[in-house]
């Protein structure tokens, strides 16, 4: 395992933990980390997450809170991560489950219109 790929897993450990513990915002609601990608200068982190409420004006309110939270988050993160340098924040809301919902539904709809 690489050191950053080290150092995703501990950052993506720590983020769960700061967002169900630290981050008192309820617009951020039930947020789950699916994913930390840092660059190899460690200075980028790009967060993908996913909501339990999946409404897309809940989406849209999750996406304003974490970025309202972001510098807390970046504070947060500095102090339980040891990291030469903090890096810079970026949420996107990971799109890989409504895909695969999607697909599902096809599918099932295929197999349903078989089967008749």
């Amino acid at each position: 395992m690489s050191k950053v790929a080290r150092l995703e897993s501990d950052i993506k450990r720590a983020l769960s933990e700061i967002l169900r513990q630290d981050v008192k915002d309820p617009k951020i609601g039930f947020t789950t980390i699916t994913e930390v990608r840092l660059t190899n200068d460690l200075s980028y982190l790009t967060i993908y997450y996913t909501n339990l409420n999946d409404e897309p004006k809940d989406r849209k309110h999750s996406a304003e809170a974490l970025d309202r939270s972001k510098s807390f988050i970046r504070t947060l993160l500095a102090k339980r991560v040891k990291m030469r340098k903090s890096p810079q924040l970026k949420f996107k809301y990971d799109e890989s489950l409504d895909t695969g919902n999607r697909i599902e539904k096809g599918l099932k709809d295929v197999m349903q219109a078989d089967d008749e």
